[in-house]
């Protein structure tokens, strides 16, 4: 793992933003550091309206190019990159959900290899690829979707180290979650989840379209036109939406890992609608589960859940 991170955060202000004790974005960004070691960041990278650098975050260019900017510097991955209209995830928050499952998974981190499963790991692969570089698990991250699987296939070929610890499955029948991906005999400590959270490819757009607006305000801009950013989903629109949304997907998922029950030992998954918590939770004791967690995972304003449970 990459070390000079660490001469940085001895004359660095205390932690801000809420994120884990471990995680290596505590501070924000470091936009000097991060345009030297990544050039292509330079163009992206202009003071805001307070004064400070950052980027536009209505950009889909420059949150890519931040994201291969940190998983570069940080994290030794090399060559990161997505297709037009994938799922752009922000880093910190990403690192904070592997940073709690190492703990959640702590009196196991014993055992001389971790195994952890990405149920749909999307076209950034963003998962798996940190718990590699972090904490060195051995990871397999399976989607519905070839066009992303190919892409990460392409990251995993940039970066050697990840050959013999970073797989990847076909995931063949999109009603499954386990069942075509854990195979006979196989047994893994961990499975994370990132459930697409629209119901639909309406009510995905409206909400960029949201979040956008959200932006602008808080630059005292105009309202953006959400088309151009989102429109281009392609055959990536999984990764954002299914039927149901989040609440029927985590259904499926819960309904499911009974079944692979004993051949995972904690299953995880992120939850971003506050009220899918209670619901998910009152199945998951109905199935029989002995041990039920929520994890709250702050950053900023902004909070988010993981629950995690285990038959085992």
């Amino acid at each position: 793992m990459s070390t000079h991170h660490r001469s940085e955060k001895s004359k660095t202000k205390p932690v801000r933003k809420g994120l884990h004790p471990r995680n290596l974005h505590n501070q924000g960004y470091d936009f000097p550091a991060l345009v030297k070691s990544h050039p292509t960041l330079a163009p992206h990278v202009k003071p805001n309206a307070y004064g400070d650098l950052s980027i536009d975050f209505a950009d889909p260019l420059a949150v890519k190019t931040l994201n291969a900017a940190l998983l570069n510097r940080y994290y030794n991955v090399a060559g990161w990159d997505i297709p037009e209209g994938a799922l752009c995830p922000p880093i910190p928050g990403r690192a904070d959900y592997i940073h709690y499952i190492a703990d959640l998974i702590e009196p196991r981190l014993a055992r001389p290899s971790i195994k952890l499963l990405d149920i749909g790991t999307g076209a950034n692969g963003i998962y798996p690829l940190l718990a590699c570089q972090i904490y060195g698990w051995q990871c397999v991250g399976s989607d519905i979707s070839a066009q992303s699987l190919e892409n990460v296939a392409t990251i995993i070929s940039n970066n050697p180290t990840l050959k013999d610890r970073f797989t990847l499955r076909t995931q063949h029948n999109k009603n499954h979650m386990f069942e075509g991906i854990i195979q006979t005999g196989e047994f893994f400590d961990v499975s994370v989840c990132n459930p697409p959270f629209h119901a639909s490819l309406d009510e995905a757009l409206k909400g960029s379209q949201l979040k956008l607006n959200n932006l602008a305000r808080s630059r005292g801009e105009q309202k953006v036109k959400a088309e151009s950013t989102t429109l281009n989903f392609g055959g990536l629109g999984a990764e954002l939406w299914c039927k149901g949304g989040e609440q029927l997907f985590l259904k499926k998922l819960i309904r499911e890992s009974k079944v692979y029950s004993t051949q995972c030992h904690w299953f995880t998954s992120l939850v971003s609608k506050a009220d899918n918590v209670k619901p998910a939770k009152k199945l998951i004791g109905k199935l029989g589960a002995v041990d039920i967690r929520e994890i709250e995972m702050k950053q900023g304003n902004k909070i988010t859940r993981v629950l995690a449970w285990t038959f085992i």
